[in-house]
């Protein structure tokens, strides 16, 4: 199997979304310098990935959407593949926590099945190959403050409130 891969300009940096040749996503990441995720997913797919001029499945165009609050729910679909065992579990989970709101650590291992897993969903979260297709900006700590997002708070606190300002 082939993939590609695109870049989108976005308010928090360049998106790097990569599709397997049925179109299924199989990561996005956003940073400063995308050929440092193109490398890394390369890296974990044990693969060439090739450069895609076109905006496959119109995610570019969701992603804008999205950071500018017009767009709940992305339209794309997913390949699982860079997430195995339990933390494929957990992310799934969190891609079951609808718009605007958030859930916990502990309450994201419960919908997974292991209760007891929290650090689990927190390392899964840390390290998911999807960022903003899975939500993990809407994981926070049981004591209801933020936590970490890449190292990044603010973007988090800022997807937090971009969605709960377009819900009301």
């Amino acid at each position: 199997m082939g993939y590609r891969y695109t870049v989108t300009a976005t308010s928090l940096g360049a998106a790097v979304a990569v599709f397997a040749d049925d179109d299924r996503l199989v990561a996005l990441g956003t940073a400063e310098d995308p050929l440092w995720v193109v490398e890394a997913v390369a890296r974990e797919l044990r693969g060439d990935l090739r450069a895609e001029s076109a905006d496959i499945a119109g995610l570019g165009r969701q992603l804008r959407e999205f950071l500018a609050g017009s767009r709940r729910a992305f339209d794309v679909e997913i390949d699982w593949r860079l997430s195995q065992g339990f933390a494929r579990d957990a992310l799934q989970a969190v891609a079951e926590i609808p718009y605007g709101e958030t859930a916990s650590y502990g309450d994201v291992a419960a919908m997974a099945g292991r209760p007891r897993a929290a650090r689990a969903v927190g390392t899964a979260c840390r390290l998911t190959p999807l960022t903003l297709v899975v939500p993990v900006h809407r994981v926070i700590r049981s004591d209801g403050s933020l936590g970490e997002y890449g190292g990044r708070e603010d973007v988090k606190r800022m997807l937090i409130d971009l969605e709960r300002g377009a819900r009301d």
